[in-house]
């Protein structure tokens, strides 16, 4: 009796997994939803639309980009975790959503480990140091001796609170001596509002998106938070040859689907992305935009999440940011 309930059993295990690994087999059979955690226009809203467009070839179905923006990416990042792990929602998680907010909030609605299956890390993004045209500062050092010279915290702009912008900005302030008083805006948008309009003189922001606001006069860029000078913006120098090590910050842009996405699924979502990152005129147009491409194994992705927790939890706590 007891044998026959335990072939049963088992032969009901199979009648269930059975539908589960053909539809694995058969993946992509209907549109896949990339999910953004931020809003439309965002660097990370740019980069998803293009990876979106150019994967549906090599997946033979549309990826349909969806914004859902809040709680500095984890509104987004929370809603993929929770979704059924069949590999039809996916999220472009960022350096904010799997690395700085583990240490910013106070409680998270989300294990940015447990509760996600990595598949591949795409691109990386420097910020860039800018300021109004009026700030009488042509570099950083300039800037600085202008700071220092101002009675009042100078205001500066972010994408938000939490974000990358606002941690450098408050390591900035730490290593230099000078007062920011940092303004967390709902996006870089209505940051850039300000910004041109001179309500803020300084910002922190993503580089890709103040390039345009240089070359057309209305803003000026000071710095890029990356190790080597951007095709983009040739003429900025790097934090790094300035002599702040300290801030070298790159905004890093990955896919993932929620934890228990089989193999057979993260695999062609792989495949896919690999096949956008080797197409030339794509890599070009990045390149253009100070986007620079990276691959990894989704093994090796895992582990970079893991290595990025680790180093920015202490430029978190330095910077005093904390949200609950």
């Amino acid at each position: 009796m007891n044998t026959r309930r335990t072939a049963l059993a088992a032969l009901a295990g199979l009648a269930l997994a059975a539908p589960l690994s053909g539809a694995a087999q058969d993946f992509p059979s209907r549109p896949v939803r990339m999910v953004v955690p931020f809003g439309p226009g965002t660097t990370t809203d740019i980069i998803s639309r293009v990876f979106a467009e150019a994967m549906a070839k090599p997946l033979g179905q549309a990826v349909v980009v969806e914004n859902k923006a809040g709680a500095g990416g984890n509104i987004g990042s929370d809603f993929v975790a929770k979704a059924p792990a069949d590999g039809y929602t996916i999220v472009m998680g960022t350096v904010g959503t799997h690395a700085i907010n583990p240490s910013l909030y106070a409680q998270m609605p989300y294990d940015h480990v447990k509760d996600f299956a990595p598949v591949i890390l795409v691109a990386g993004v420097p910020n860039v140091f800018v300021v109004h045209p009026s700030v009488p500062a042509k570099t950083i050092p300039e800037f600085i001796a202008w700071a220092k010279q101002q009675k009042d915290p100078i205001p500066y702009g972010s994408g938000g609170i939490g974000s990358i912008g606002h941690i450098v900005g408050e390591l900035f302030a730490a290593q230099t001596g000078i007062k920011l008083n940092h303004i967390g805006y709902k996006g870089s948008a209505p940051m850039h509002n300000d910004l041109l309009g001179g309500t803020i003189l300084f910002a922190i922001d993503t580089l890709p998106q103040n390039v345009q606001f240089q070359k057309s006069g209305k803003l000026r860029l000071l710095a890029v938070t990356s190790t080597k000078r951007t095709a983009m913006a040739p003429e900025v120098p790097t934090v790094l040859e300035l002599g702040y090590p300290k801030l070298v910050a790159e905004n890093f842009f990955g896919i993932s689907g929620p934890a228990g996405v089989p193999k057979s699924v993260v695999t062609p979502l792989h495949a896919a992305t690999l096949a956008v990152l080797d197409d030339p005129k794509l890599l070009k147009n990045f390149e253009e935009l100070g986007i620079a491409v990276q691959k990894m194994s989704s093994e090796d992705f895992a582990q970079f999440v893991q290595k990025q927790v680790t180093e920015w939890a202490p430029a978190v706590k330095a910077s005093g940011a904390k949200l609950n």
